[in-house]
């Protein structure tokens, strides 16, 4: 809970019966490797902190392949906000690639914390703008840079992802096979 709290702190200032409500609304919840936090074509329900673990946000193209977005690590907020937030299916799946330990918070307890904390939806918007430069800037690179500048760029991005989640993950994320990314990294030990 000490993380959560010190990650939202980043964004406003909460009083310690604030913090205490965020507490109590927040339940722990364990995914096992390769459980969906959330799925496609389905209304995503909750908004969820990392506490342990790394979870991806995944699609499937129009060729039934398989496409990781990005990766979420330790300390962040993992929600696809759209389909939460507007009660839609959802596109993409939000899946743990290791085990994973997160605090949880359903749509009704998160709507409580919006209607009862000042300053909740300033915070909650910081976050989401946060979220969305860090992705336009993750994201950027794949189309400019060639492949071995792209997984340069991904090492700089995710230092504690690349030896925790699988290569196929990270090459769908970099948009080239597992043998070119094999070739890639021999060549630049």
């Amino acid at each position: 809970m000490k993380t959560l709290i010190e990650y939202l702190l980043q964004f406003g200032n909460l009083n310690p019966q604030q913090i205490d409500l965020i507490a109590k609304k927040a339940t722990e919840l364990n995914l096992q490797k390769d459980e969906y936090f959330s799925e496609a074509g389905k209304i995503s329900r909750q908004v969820g902190f990392v506490i342990d673990g790394i979870t991806r946000v995944c699609y499937y193209n129009n060729k039934g392949e398989e496409v990781t977005k990005y990766f979420i690590e330790e300390n962040n907020l993992v929600v696809d906000f759209e389909s939460f937030d507007n009660e839609i299916c959802s596109s993409a799946y939000v899946q743990a690639v290791t085990d994973c330990r997160l605090l949880v918070f359903s749509k009704t307890d998160w709507q409580e914390l919006l209607d009862t904390i000042v300053g909740w939806d300033t915070i909650v918007h910081k976050i989401i703008s946060k979220a969305l430069m860090q992705k336009v800037a993750r994201r950027s690179p794949l189309v400019t840079e060639d492949a071995t500048e792209r997984y340069l760029k991904f090492l700089e991005i995710y230092p504690n992802v690349v030896n925790r989640v699988p290569l196929s993950y990270v090459s769908s994320y970099l948009g080239i096979t597992q043998s070119s990314l094999s070739r890639i990294r021999k060549n630049i030990r």
